[in-house]
Formats: structure tokens, sequence, C-alpha cells
């Protein structure tokens, strides 16, 4: 299986991205030649990491017959100092609420999708040390 996506420019620093007939918009800070009419792509690559663990963990809970009433992935990422920047380090925050949420799955799935489902987690590992943790509201 293989995926292509186009990049085109639009003007100043702005860019749209179509993925699966989606369209997103790119650009750059005002300060750096951009509008601001769209969001970075180093953050997109954060987001990416939020939508596939999210998406392995419910759908591992769903086999387990759990089912949260909220579930929300924060992801936050630490850039180096020096070009390229990257993200060395990336905290992921699995926030959870709703009634009979046993921690053994919570874990058992977040760790399913860390360690064998999430790709985008597989990538971004070979560079960044990526941590996590679970929050259970009320």
């Amino acid at each position: 299986m293989s995926n292509k996506i186009s990049v085109a420019w639009t003007g100043d620093m702005a860019f749209e991205a179509e993925v699966d007939n989606f369209k997103i918009k790119l650009d750059a800070e005002p300060k750096v030649g951009g509008n601001n009419t769209g969001p970075r792509p180093k953050p997109l690559t954060l987001v990416a990491l939020g939508g596939c663990t999210g998406m392995d963990v419910i759908s591992i809970l769903s086999k387990m017959r759990v089912k949260p009433d909220y579930f929300n992935v924060e992801v936050s990422g630490e850039l180096t100092e020096e070009h390229p920047k990257y993200y060395h380090k990336i905290h992921v925050r699995y926030i959870f609420r709703g009634e009979d949420l046993p921690l053994a799955k919570l874990k058992k799935a977040i760790n399913l999708s860390q360690e064998r489902y999430c790709g985008v987690n597989e990538m971004l590992r070979k560079s960044s040390i990526i941590t996590h943790d679970i929050v259970i509201e009320d």
C-alpha cells in the first residue's frame, strides 16, 4: 500500500495540500512572509500522531467492550534548538471520562497502539522520545 499527496503553492508562503480528497491549507506567520491562513506543517505531525493513536485506542477499547463517554488525545512536542528543528520530545496525554473505565484495559489499549499498531508513533519514535500519561476525569 502506498499514499500520494499533493502540496500546491498558492502564493506567498501558503500551500494547499490534498489528502484523501480533503484540502488542508498550510501557511506561515507574517514575520516570515506568510499570512497566517492555515496551520504550520510541523504541528500537523502531532495531529497525525494524536489521530492515529486515538483511532487505535477507540477501536481496541470497543473490542474490549469499553465505551468512554468522552475521549481526547492531547499531544505536545518539544522542538530542538538547532536546525533542522524537529520534535525530539513528544508527550501524549489520553483523557477519558465515563463510567466503568477499567484502568488495566485503558493501559492495554494504549500500549497496543503505541507498541504495535500506530505507524505514526513508530516513525516518530525513531527520532523522538515519546512518553504518555492517562487521565480519568470525573
